[in-house]
């Protein structure tokens, strides 16, 4: 009986500290050597500061710039708070916010289409999606190429040059990166 009882505290020592300390170690070890950009969040730099990572939405509240897709994450894009609404197609609640949220873009945004994109009004599994529809992006081309006094040919060039394929050629949809692309549109607002 003795036996059995050390056998087992010795177990849980050596596999706590070989599947608790040194397997996590190693593979952060392998992953800061082999994907250093990934292990550390995919951190965005601009001027040498972090504004963000490719990985999370951020909210943009000027028209200067592309918006995110909605965020039903906390108080919107928050990480800690990560989760859909999980509001049904026949929900009041759901069906009320995407038509005011329709009827304020339009009022905003009066060159938009009347048929908006779908994930211009709706929000994403996590509330953290960082991408939008090329088909979103292109429409709030209109927008920003005004609100900026830029050519739309000039907007829409930078939307093409950030528009990112499907995974490995046939998962999902081509998006474009909202941040990353508002990063390229500053820079080109101070060196056009």
């Amino acid at each position: 009986m003795m036996k059995t009882i050390v056998t087992s505290i010795v177990m849980t020592i050596v596999l706590t500290v070989l599947v608790g300390i040194i397997y996590p170690l190693a593979m952060t070890g392998i992953a800061q050597l082999v994907f250093p950009k990934q292990a550390n969040g995919s951190l965005i730099v601009h001027d040498g500061k972090v504004i963000g990572s490719k990985l999370i939405g951020q909210q943009f509240g000027s028209e200067k710039f592309f918006r995110s897709r909605p965020s039903a994450a906390g108080s919107g894009y928050d990480a800690a708070n990560s989760g859909a609404t999980n509001l049904g197609p026949t929900s009041k609640a759901l069906i009320d916010r995407i038509t005011h949220d329709r009827d304020s873009l339009q009022k905003l945004y009066p060159e938009l289409d009347s048929v908006l994109p779908a994930d211009m009004l709706t929000t994403s599994g996590s509330g953290l999606d960082p991408d939008i529809s090329v088909a979103n992006a292109m429409m709030q081309a209109k927008v920003v190429a005004r609100t900026n006094n830029l050519p739309l040919d000039t907007v829409t060039a930078l939307v093409k040059h950030h528009i990112q394929g499907r995974d490995l050629g046939f998962l999902g949809e081509p998006r474009v990166n909202v941040l990353e692309l508002n990063m390229d549109l500053l820079d080109h607002l101070k060196h056009p």
